[in-house]
């Protein structure tokens, strides 16, 4: 992309008024760095619609099997890795369920890889490793909606019969012209010219949270707000775990513990266990019945 291109750009917009920014007190720049960041949230609301529409049928798709998969190169791509991380321990997703590419491989998320944004091949042949079906649906992450690597992401997403979403913070990009639901978060110039790590990064950490969320939420990953499919891997999270089984279920200390170990820790079918007035087995097997969604198999 050439300077002529960017200037066309408003995450890229020069503001003349912070042309001194630098000469200011620190507290007045945290001041200011805050004021902007205020203005994301609302930016993200205008989007809710499209966003909603996106997360229904990404839902759908998943609920035949399918996977979500983020594509995106730098700040970008380095948010939707994180996003796709924290989906196994907060909601004990499958190994590849929820898929984080970013241009350049891992190693791009510590440091640049040259030319890796700018590689449409590099995107197809990450995807092409993914052998995509059309239950997938793959979110292409760029904040100028012009990243060579995500558009390309999305193209050749398009092309398998995957299902397609468009994450920018610029109106009328290629990246919107090319998803079939497109996500226009227009946060406008930075307080650092051209730094999208900030209000853009902001804004696409905020919808990608709703996306993975809401889409886990619609998949019964939830029991209300509790983190029914919570992973305890560690003591914090076994305690979270314990905690999330009283609050469901208003039961004792040591029943909890008895439903716990009884499930090997797992949450899920330790409530379904204490409510429905079931051992372990029968809990778990109405749990495959219903596709572990609780509220379904309490209904049962």
């Amino acid at each position: 992309m050439n300077p002529s291109e960017l200037s066309t750009l408003t995450t890229e917009a020069f503001r003349p008024e912070l042309a001194d920014i630098d000469r200011l007190p620190t507290a007045e720049i945290a001041r200011l760095m805050n004021t902007e960041d205020q203005s994301v949230p609302a930016a993200v609301a205008g989007q809710l619609p499209r966003i909603a529409a996106a997360i229904d049928a990404t839902a759908e798709r998943m609920a035949r099997g399918g996977r979500l998969v983020y594509a995106g190169a730098g700040t970008a791509g380095r948010l939707g890795v994180l996003d796709a991380s924290e989906c196994p321990p907060t909601f004990n997703t499958a190994p590849g369920q929820v898929v984080g590419l970013i241009a350049g491989g891992p190693t791009a998320l510590l440091e640049a890889v040259e030319g890796a944004e700018d590689s449409r091949a590099l995107a197809t042949a990450d995807l092409d490793a993914l052998s995509l079906t059309s239950d997938d649906t793959v979110v292409g992450v760029s904040a100028s909606g012009r990243t060579p690597y995500a558009l390309a992401a999305v193209e050749h997403a398009r092309e398998a019969g995957a299902l397609t979403i468009g994450l920018s913070c610029n109106t009328g990009s290629a990246l919107t012209a090319a998803a079939e639901h497109a996500i226009e978060v227009v946060v406008g110039p930075e307080l650092v010219t051209g730094s999208t790590r900030l209000k853009a990064g902001t804004a696409q950490k905020l919808v990608l949270n709703m996306i993975s969320t809401i889409t886990m939420i619609r998949l019964g990953k939830t029991y209300g707000n509790l983190m029914v499919d919570v992973r305890a891997t560690n003591d914090k999270l076994r305690a979270r775990s314990r905690r999330i089984v009283s609050l469901a279920t208003g039961a004792s200390d040591t029943d909890i513990e008895t439903a716990l170990t009884a499930t090997d820790g797992e949450v899920k079918p330790a409530i379904l266990a204490l409510l429905a007035g079931v051992d372990a087995d029968t809990a778990h097997q109405l749990l495959a019945k219903t596709g572990g969604r609780l509220r379904a198999a309490l209904d049962q």
